[in-house]
C-alpha cells in the first residue's frame, strides 16, 4: 500500500504541458534514501548565512555534518574570509549519551578568542535536536560574555526540508538586522537579498545599482559584513533575488520597519534590465536614475548583443533540460535560452511552490515536461526520451548528464563563473555553446547508434 502511494505522490510531481489536466503536487517533505533529491534543514540553512565573511561558523553536531561546508560554493569574498572555515563541536558516542553544551561553550569561546568574529552562528544539527542541547542557552551566555551576537540557527535536518532551512537562517538573521546606526544611510537606498556573489556576481549587480545612482546598504549574505547587515533596516527597498530563501526575511522586515520588497531575477538579458528598471521605477521622484538606468541598459546590452547572435546560429533547435533550485531561476533560465535560440523540454526545481509551478507550466511549450523533486532515475529517464542536447542543473546532476552523453551548465552554489549580470549572460552563453556544440557528444552510445540509424 505504501508504494503505491509513493507512486501516486511522484505522478503528482511530474507533468507533460498539454497532455493533461494541471495537478501539480509540490511542498512535499523529503523521503528519505528513495524518490527524494530535497536537502535538509541544515543544507538551506547553510546556504544563506555561510557567505557572512566576517562570523564564526560553528555546526553543532558530528564531524559530518561539517564536511557539508567547507569551499562547497564559489562565494567570494573582497575582505575576510572566515566563512570559507569549517568548524565543528564533532560530537562523540559519549557527548550523545551526557549531551554536548559543555562541548558547544568550550569550542564558540576558544573560537571567538582565536577569530575575533564580528558574530558567530551555532547549527543545530540532528543528534541535537535528540539529545536536547539548550543550544539558546549557551549562545546567550557566551554573547554575554564575549559583547557580540551569537545566534543560534535551528536547523534540525530532520524537521522538514531544504525551504525549512532557509526560515531558520532568516530568523536567525532578522536578529541581527536593527543594531546598527542608519544615520548616514540615503534615502535612495536598497539591501540586495538572496544574492551570494557566486564567482563575483554581487559586485557585478551592486556596480548596476551604483551607477544608477542606488546606495547598497547590504547583501545578504553574498561578501556579507555583520555591520552591515545590523543597519540594514536604514534601506528604502529589499529586492530580494533569490525569492525561495529570502521572502521570508523581507517580509518579517516589511512588518517590523516598513521596508517594502520586489522580487527580481538578474539572469538573462530581460530579467536583469528589468530588475533595474523596477527599482529605477520606485525611486520615481528621481528622472535622472532612470535616465541613467536606460542609458546603462543600452550599454551593456550593445556590448554583447552581437557576440549572442553568433552562439544563437549554432544553438538554434537545440533541446535543453533545466532542473535546479528554485524555480525563479528556472523562469530565466527559459528566458536566456530563448535568446539563444533554443527549446526547453523538460523543467523543474526542488523548491518550487504551486504558483511558481503554474507560472512555469505558461511559460514552457507543449509537451515540455514539469517536475519537483524529481530523481535521478526520473531526470534520466526525461533527458532520454526528449532527446535533449543539454542539462542545466547543480552538482548532484552534472553525473547524470555525461553519462547520457549529453552537454552540461552548472548554474549551482557550487560553479565559480558569474552567470549573472549582462557579462554573466556572455558567460553563460560561451559555456552552452562549448558545450552543446563539443563534437564528443557525437561518440557518446546514444548518438552514436542513433546516427548508424540515419538519426540526428
Amino acid at each position: 500500500m505504501a508504494t503505491i502511494e509513493i507512486l501516486d505522490q511522484r505522478q503528482k510531481q511530474i507533468h507533460e504541458k498539454g497532455a493533461q489536466p494541471f495537478d501539480m503536487v509540490c511542498d512535499k517533505t523529503s523521503l528519505a534514501g528513495s524518490v527524494s533529491q530535497r536537502a535538509c534543514v541544515f543544507c538551506g540553512s547553510r546556504v544563506v548565512l555561510y557567505p557572512i565573511t566576517d562570523a564564526v561558523h560553528l555546526v553543532h553536531g558530528p564531524i559530518g555534518c561539517a564536511a557539508y561546508t567547507w569551499d562547497i560554493r564559489g562565494a567570494l569574498s573582497s575582505g575576510p574570509e572566515l566563512h570559507r572555515l569549517s568548524f565543528s563541536t564533532d560530537l562523540r558516542e559519549t557527548d550523545v549519551i551526557f549531551g554536548g553544551e559543555k562541548k558547544l561553550y568550550r569550542a564558540l569561546t576558544d573560537l571567538i578568542e582565536r577569530y575575533a568574529p564580528k558574530a558567530a552562528f551555532v547549527y543545530s544539527t540532528c543528534i541535537v535536536g535528540l539529545i536536547g542541547d539548550d543550544v539558546e542557552a549557551i549562545c546567550q551566555r557566551v554573547s554575554q560574555e564575549k559583547g557580540l551576537p551569537v545566534l543560534p540557527v535551528h536547523s534540525e535536518g530532520f524537521k522538514g526540508t531544504k525551504k525549512d532551512g532557509y526560515k531558520a537562517a532568516c530568523e536567525a538573521l532578522f536578529k541581527l538586522i536593527g543594531h546598527g546606526s542608519t544615520a548616514e544611510v540615503s534615502r535612495q537606498s536598497i539591501n540586495i537579498l538572496g544574492e551570494f556573489n557566486i564567482g563575483g556576481e554581487a559586485w557585478i549587480i551592486k556596480d548596476y545599482y551604483q551607477r544608477m545612482g542606488v546606495e547598497v546598504v547590504s547583501i545578504m549574505t553574498g561578501d556579507g559584513r555583520v555591520d552591515e547587515i545590523q543597519r540594514a533596516h536604514g534601506a528604502a527597498l529589499n529586492v530580494v533575488q533569490c525569492s525561495g530563501s529570502m521572502t521570508t526575511l523581507a517580509q518579517m522586515m516589511e512588518k517590523k520597519y516598513g521596508i517594502p520588497f520586489i522580487r527580481v531575477s538578474y539572469f538573462g538579458l530581460e530579467d536583469m534590465s528589468k530588475a533595474l528598471y523596477d527599482v529605477a521605477g520606485f525611486f520615481s521622484d528621481n528622472a535622472e536614475m532612470m535616465q541613467r538606468t536606460q542609458a546603462l541598459v543600452r550599454e551593456e546590452i550593445g556590448r554583447i548583443y552581437p557576440q549572442l547572435q553568433k552562439y544563437k546560429r549554432d544553438l538554434q533547435g537545440k533541446k535543453a533540460a533545466i532542473y535546479v533550485g528554485g524555480a525563479f531561476k528556472a523562469f530565466s533560465l527559459i528566458k536566456a535560452l530563448k535568446h539563444l535560440g533554443m527549446d526547453v523540454v523538460l523543467a523543474g526545481s526542488q523548491t518550487g511552490n504551486k504558483a511558481d509551478y503554474e507560472l512555469l507550466r505558461e511559460m514552457c511549450d507543449d509537451g515540455t515536461i514539469i517536475v519537483d523533486d524529481a530523481n535521478p532515475l526520473e531526470l534520466s529517464k526525461y533527458i532520454i526520451e526528449k532527446d535533449a542536447d543539454l542539462f542545466i542543473g547543480g552538482v548532484k546532476e552534472r553525473p547524470i548528464a555525461y553519462k547520457l552523453g549529453v552537454g552540461f551548465c552548472d548554474h549551482n552554489h557550487e560553479r565559480k563563473t558569474p552567470l549573472a549580470g549582462y557579462v554573466g549572460m556572455l558567460n553563460f552563453a560561451q559555456e552552452v555553446h562549448a558545450t552543446v556544440t563539443s563534437p564528443v557528444w557525437s561518440l557518446a552510445p546514444r548518438r552514436a547508434g542513433k546516427r548508424l540509424l540515419g538519426g540526428r
